[in-house]
């Protein structure tokens, strides 16, 4: 078996809960988003060479597309632990993909909350889901609203990696 570092590119340029769910999902040895300061050695290279101690020969490193350049940040990965690494750049093809029973709820609830607006006269709203409650905001006030990350699941996530 070849040691091997994949480099996964995903959306999220200002945001990145998105790469955030996707490095808890798959195991990642290193998730870097743009809300928290990125230092390669700190933050890539120790954990695959924690990781290499302790027998892995795989490593996923999760980059939001706001961070840097991922074809750097596999370059620089090689050049310093000989690894052979892969990037995968999945841009917009990650939208893609069969809704799952819970997107298909939530868009019925999100739907039918719209309409009641509607059919009360108010326009110019988005629906959204906010601590598991469908609310409504303007629209102008909805975009410019940013969604953070989920604190508890960054450390969680650079913890575990640490120990995987």
């Amino acid at each position: 078996a070849h040691e091997r570092c994949s480099v996964v590119e995903v959306m999220g340029h200002n945001a990145g809960h998105l790469a955030l769910n996707v490095g808890m999902g798959c195991g990642a040895t290193a998730v870097l988003i743009p809300e928290k300061e990125v230092d390669l050695d700190r933050d890539v290279i120790e954990p695959i060479r924690d990781a290499r101690l302790i027998g892995r020969t795989h490593f996923m490193i999760i980059v939001a597309e706001g961070v840097g350049d991922s074809y750097e940040i596999a370059k620089k990965i090689h050049d310093t632990t000989a690894l052979d690494v892969r990037v995968t750049v999945l841009g917009h093809v990650q939208r893609g993909g069969a809704p799952t029973s819970r997107d298909r709820v939530a868009a019925t609830y999100m739907g039918y909350n719209a309409v009641k607006l509607l059919l009360e006269g108010k326009t110019d709203r988005v629906v959204c889901m906010q601590n598991n409650d469908y609310v409504d905001f303007d629209i102008t006030e909805a975009l410019s609203m940013k969604k953070g990350i989920d604190e508890q699941a960054y450390i969680v996530l650079r913890d575990l990696s640490s120990v995987n």
